[in-house]
């Protein structure tokens, strides 16, 4: 862990996602359960991109873990 002047350090991913529709999954829990392995740790999810009726379309999946 990366402490300065008593401040702990991060770092951050950003992913995009779908939450899937008529042809297609969603992946977003297999991308968490992926990036949880490797250390991170879900922060937040933010929708991105909307349809014409206001439906988010797609996701950003943010993650962060501690340097060092």
């Amino acid at each position: 862990m990366v402490v300065e002047g008593g401040i702990t350090l991060y770092e951050y991913k950003y992913v995009e996602t779908s939450l899937g529709g008529f042809f297609s999954s969603a992946k977003h829990r297999e991308t968490i359960d992926e990036h949880a392995q490797e250390g991170w740790r879900l922060v937040q999810v933010l929708p991105t991109n909307y349809n014409g009726h206001g439906k988010p379309m797609a996701y950003e999946i943010i993650f962060e873990r501690k340097l060092g």
